[in-house]
């Protein structure tokens, strides 16, 4: 009985320790590394020589409600993060063609990133049942680790509010 309670306690923990059940991405955790292609035709990664920081706003599909007013939040209030030593991104697993019509049609003077393997996506822990990105937003040091995660965000007031958890995490100024 001893020996089954053991061997009982001992695939618990390793089944509570082992990646792939803790599966969600926290703060304080190495971002996983990308290369993606963004509507501005460079390839964007998680570092710079730089070391600026990222944010990596996740949203489920172009031309979308919900996307849509995320993306004009952007970029009508990009100035409020353009203060700060930072990069910042929409992502999504549609395909490059679909985001580069949607970043024009909104005016997006950011790049959006399309991941269309959704390996990226799948990394972040944002990929969805259905096959489409979570609307999350990962907030990462120069360094590459997560400093903050909103999987609250209000498409709305999305770059207040990334402006606002920047000066709460004391990000870099430029």
């Amino acid at each position: 009985m001893v020996r089954c309670m053991v061997t009982l306690i001992s695939l618990l923990g390793a089944l509570c320790s082992a990646p792939s059940m803790a599966g969600v991405l926290q703060v304080g955790d190495r971002a996983p590394h990308f290369e993606l292609p963004g509507t501005d035709g460079e390839t964007h990664t998680l570092t710079a020589p730089d070391r600026s920081w990222v944010i990596v706003a996740w949203f489920p599909k172009a031309y979308t409600s919900g996307c849509t007013i995320e993306c004009k939040s952007l970029a009508e209030n990009g100035h409020l993060l353009s203060q700060y030593n930072v990069r910042y991104y929409m992502a999504s697993v549609d395909a490059l063609a679909d985001n580069k019509g949607f970043a024009a049609e909104q005016k997006a003077d950011f790049p959006l990133l399309s991941d269309t393997s959704k390996r990226v996506a799948e990394q972040f822990g944002v990929l969805s049942a259905g096959g489409y990105a979570q609307r999350h937003t990962f907030y990462m040091d120069g360094e590459g680790t997560i400093v903050a995660i909103d999987r609250d965000v209000r498409p709305s007031t999305s770059a207040e509010d990334m402006a606002a958890t920047l000066a709460k995490l004391d990000a870099p100024l430029r």
